[in-house]
C-alpha cells in the first residue's frame, strides 16, 4: 500500500525538495545501515571514515530539516464554526491532522471529577459501526495511526496516515466516526472504569502522584485546575454512559473545535477534509470559558508522611497564560533560573556545589489561564529543610539581582539554536499548529520565535519575574520530608 501511495504521488517541484526527500530516505534505518556497511567495505583508515560520516551526516541533517522559517500558515473557519489551521508539504506521502477541543479535565465538577477523561478515553474504543478491535485493523490495514491527547485545557485525537486517496479515505472515515459517533459501550465502560480505579489506587501509593496532587490543590484552590485530571475513585465509580454521551454533546461541538492539518494535500482537499471531519460533530455554540485563576495571596506549607527514602518537594504558585506579554522574558528568564539543566542557577547550587540532588528545576506550565510555575527536586530525607532552604535563597537572589550577562547570552544562544530541533518533522509542525490553533497565537508565531528571544533584556526578564513570582505567596508541598522542614 506504501508502494501505491509513493507511485501516485506527483514529482518534486524543485531540487531541494528532491534532496530533502533523498535525505529523509538515507535517514531510515534499512538505509543508513547499507550506507555504513558500504563505508566499512573501504579500506580507509578509521579516522577519515568517522569524520566523513560525521560531514556526510551534517549535510543529510540540514536537508532533511523542514523548511519552518517562513512557514505558509493557512487559516479559515469551516461552515460549522470550527477553526483549521493547515501547513502544505509534499516532501513525505504523508498527512497529519489533529482535532482538539476545550473538553479537558478544566470542564469536570468536583462531583463528577473523572468525566472528561473517561469520555475521551472510550471514543476510540468502539465508534459508529465500528468495535474497538474492528477501529485497530481498519487502521493497521492502511498503516495510519491514532493517537489521543488529553490534559486540563484540551482534548482531541491526530491521526498520521499515507496521501495517498485509498489510504487516506480509510484512515479519515475511522476518525471520524470516532468524533462524531462514539458508542460508549457499557461493558467497556465498566471495563476502563475499573482500570482507572486500579491505577488510581495504585498511584496513591506513589510519592510523586501524592505531591503532584497536593500541590496542584495548594496552587488552585476551587479553581478547576486544582481538579486531578484522572479522577477521584468515587465520582469515577459513579459515571455511567449518560454521563459520557451528555458531556460528548456539550463539548465535542464544531463549534468548540481547533483543526491542524500539516502535510502532502492541497487547499481545497483540506478544506474538504475539515468540513468532512466535522460535518458531523454535535450542534451548538461553543462552551463558555474556563473562569481565570485567582490571584494568590499567602502561600501554604504542607508535609505529607511517606516512608520513602527521598524527599518530594515542590514549589510554585500560579504563573503565566498561554498569550502572556511577557511570555518570552519570562521562558529566557527561567532557562537561566531552572530549566537550563547545568546552566541553570537551581541546579549549580543544589546538586553541583552541595550535592543535593540528582536534578532539580523550575518551569513554567503555561495554560488557557495560569498554569503553575514549580520548583521541583528529590533529596535524602536528612537533607529536605536544606534544599528547601537554598531553593527559596536562591529564587530570592535571582529576583533581586537578575542574570548576568553571561547567563543571558548563553540561554539566547540555547533557546534559538535548539528551536529548529522542535520543528525536524511534520508531526512535531503540526503539535505547535494544534497549540496555535487552540490558544488563538499570532500565525507569525513560530518565525518571530528567534527574533523575540534575541530581544529579551536583563531588565525584561526582572519587571516579569518581579511582577509575577512573589516568594511569600509561594505555596510548598514536601512528600516524605521531617515534619519541621517546610518551616525552617
Amino acid at each position: 500500500m506504501a508502494a501505491q501511495g509513493l507511485a501516485r504521488r506527483e514529482p518534486p517541484k524543485n531540487a531541494m525538495t528532491a534532496l530533502r526527500r533523498l535525505a529523509i530516505g538515507w535517514l531510515l534505518p534499512a538505509r543508513r545501515a547499507l550506507s555504513w556497511r558500504f563505508w566499512g567495505a573501504l579500506k580507509v583508515p578509521l579516522s577519515v571514515k568517522h569524520y566523513t560520516r560525521q560531514y556526510v551526516l551534517g549535510i543529510v541533517l540540514l536537508l532533511a530539516l523542514p523548511a519552518w522559517a517562513g512557514l505558509q500558515i493557512q487559516h479559515w473557519t469551516t461552515a460549522g464554526g470550527a477553526r483549521v489551521y493547515f501547513v502544505e508539504n509534499r516532501d513525505l506521502p504523508m498527512l497529519d491532522v489533529s482535532v482538539t477541543f476545550a473538553a479537558g479535565s478544566a470542564r469536570d465538577t468536583r462531583a463528577r471529577s473523572g468525566l472528561a477523561g473517561m469520555t475521551h478515553r472510550l471514543m476510540n474504543l468502539g465508534a459508529g459501526t465500528w468495535s474497538e478491535q474492528a477501529i485497530a485493523e481498519r487502521l493497521a490495514d492502511v498503516g495510519a495511526i491514532l493517537s489521543g491527547h488529553f490534559d486540563q485545557d484540551r482534548a482531541g485525537f491526530g491521526l498520521r496516515t499515507l496521501s495517498s486517496a485509498k489510504e487516506r479515505e480509510q484512515a479519515l472515515s475511522v476518525m471520524r466516526a470516532v468524533l462524531a459517533e462514539p458508542r460508549f459501550e457499557v461493558d467497556v465502560l465498566a471495563r476502563e472504569k475499573a482500570r482507572a480505579v486500579a491505577g488510581l489506587k495504585e498511584a496513591s501509593t506513589k510519592p510523586q502522584y501524592l505531591g503532584e496532587k497536593a500541590f496542584q490543590a495548594a496552587v488552585f484552590g476551587d479553581h478547576p485546575y486544582a481538579l486531578d485530571e484522572a479522577g477521584e475513585i468515587d465520582a469515577l465509580e459513579r459515571l455511567d454512559r449518560d454521563d459520557l454521551m451528555a458531556f460528548h454533546r456539550l463539548y465535542y461541538r464544531a463549534a468548540n473545535a481547533t483543526l491542524a492539518i500539516m502535510g502532502d494535500i492541497g487547499r481545497a482537499q483540506a478544506e474538504a477534509l475539515a468540513e468532512a471531519l466535522t460535518a458531523g460533530l454535535p450542534p451548538g455554540e461553543a462552551p463558555p470559558p474556563i473562569p481565570p485563576v485567582p490571584a494568590g495571596g499567602r502561600g501554604s506549607e504542607q508535609v505529607i508522611a511517606h516512608p520513602a527514602t527521598q524527599s518530594h518537594l515542590y514549589l510554585g504558585l500560579p504563573g503565566m497564560k498561554r498569550g502572556d506579554p511577557d511570555f518570552f522574558p519570562l521562558v529566557v528568564g527561567n532557562y537561566i533560573l531552572g530549566s537550563g539543566g547545568f546552566d541553570s542557577r537551581i541546579m549549580r547550587e543544589v546538586r553541583q556545589k552541595r550535592g543535593l540532588a540528582y536534578s532539580a528545576y523550575s518551569a513554567f506550565q503555561p495554560m488557557q489561564e495560569a498554569g503553575p510555575f514549580t520548583i521541583g527536586l528529590q533529596t535524602r530525607r536528612e537533607a529536605t529543610a536544606e534544599a528547601v532552604r537554598v531553593v527559596r535563597e536562591t529564587l530570592e537572589e535571582f529576583l533581586r539581582d537578575g542574570p548576568t550577562d553571561a547567563e543571558l547570552a548563553q540561554a539566547k544562544s540555547y533557546l534559538v539554536g535548539s528551536f529548529p530541533l522542535r520543528l525536524d518533522s511534520n508531526r512535531k509542525i503540526l503539535d505547535h499548529l494544534a497549540v496555535i490553533g487552540f490558544y488563538r497565537l499570532p500565525l507569525d508565531w513560530l518565525d518571530s520565535y528567534a527574533s523575540r528571544v534575541e530581544a529579551v533584556t536583563r531588565e525584561d526578564i526582572l519587571r516579569a519575574f518581579r511582577s509575577r513570582i512573589r516568594p511569600q505567596a509561594m505555596h510548598t508541598v514536601i512528600v516524605g520530608g521531617q515534619p519541621d522542614a517546610a518551616n525552617r
